[in-house]
């Protein structure tokens, strides 16, 4: 008979949410806004659809981010998704840099919201936020899409368990 291994079940405190959650990959974002409140960006993984009907797509901030302001201000943002080659711009938009000095770093545009867009970015999503809710330390800002920019033949920088690591893709 085939013996299963079985992992002892533990309770879920924080350290043992944040152990499993860096075993979820996921791709490298750097947020940005600007509007009434000023120009601000963030990196995030914390990026996911909701629907294509209309496009939504949801981002988390932590509500004690010191962005977190002029982003619920402003209720636009733009999801730069980065390329392989683009770690340095997510320690910059992830640090302590002044918000100034983040901007001087890629070439930046605007499409239909005038959110920051960094032109070579892997996929930009220029968003409306619609809707926001509060769960825990965080809100969850869904985003209508309003205009997308694509750059093609790049990998994503993706992020696993605390660190950049660029997938192989087979097209």
């Amino acid at each position: 008979m085939k013996q299963i291994h079985r992992e002892t079940f533990m309770q879920v405190d924080q350290q043992a949410f944040r152990q499993g959650m860096s075993n979820l990959g996921a791709a490298v974002n750097v947020i940005t806004t600007d509007g009434v409140a000023g120009k601000s960006g963030f990196t995030a993984s914390a990026v996911c659809s909701v629907t294509d009907t209309p496009p939504t797509l949801l981002v988390c901030l932590n509500r004690s981010a010191s962005v977190f302001e002029t982003f619920k201000q402003n209720q636009v943002l733009c999801v730069n998704t980065l390329a392989a080659h683009q770690a340095h711009l997510s320690n910059i938009f992830g640090g302590k840099t002044p918000m100034v000095d983040r901007f001087a770093h890629g070439e930046w545009r605007t499409l239909a919201t005038q959110a920051p867009v960094l032109t070579d970015a892997l996929v930009s999503f220029d968003c409306e936020v619609v809707q926001s809710l509060s769960v825990g330390s965080h809100d969850v800002f869904f985003c209508q899409v309003k205009a997308i920019q694509h750059c093609q033949g790049q990998n994503a920088l993706m992020y696993f368990n605390r660190n950049y690591c660029e997938p192989h893709c087979v097209a």
